[in-house]
């Protein structure tokens, strides 16, 4: 995605400006044909979102004043960067009598904000982990 300040007139912007689109790769859309993929040029990092399409996404959202949308989409944009497997450590955490204490999310917050960059992220789990605390879900359910 290039630095164009994108608005609500841009949306859907795979359809508007299919040429600021871009996958990991950094492949256009034209490129991801079927011949491409038949022949192996295509691999799914080709067909992934980049944070930087997130962010505009993020961008559009705000200018038609969508904030918890835009705010999903930039912890996206920060999710995006993290490995798979890290990813699904803290979504299992994440659920309900996962993790066995505030500590644990707090200590997973303050990785994400450190290690990962992802300050988003970080205050989504801090989050959690107050309101975890408030319902008593951390005790483990099974």
């Amino acid at each position: 995605m290039s630095d164009k300040k994108w608005n609500a007139a841009d949306y859907p912007i795979a359809e508007r400006h299919p040429d600021a689109v871009r996958g990991a790769r950094g492949r256009s859309l034209d490129e991801l044909t079927l011949d491409a993929v038949v022949t192996g040029d295509v691999t799914m990092a080709d067909l992934t979102t980049t944070p930087e399409a997130l962010r505009s996404q993020a961008t559009i959202a705000r200018a038609v004043e969508r904030e918890a949308l835009a705010e999903n989409f930039e912890r996206a944009a920060e999710m995006n960067r993290l490995a798979q497997d890290d990813v699904m450590r803290i979504y299992e955490l994440l659920r309900p009598g996962r993790a066995k204490s505030k500590d644990e999310l707090l200590a997973v917050a303050q990785k994400l904000r450190n290690d990962s960059e992802a300050p988003r992220l970080a205050r989504f789990v801090e989050e959690a982990a107050t309101v975890y605390e408030k319902r008593g879900l951390f005790r483990n359910r099974f």
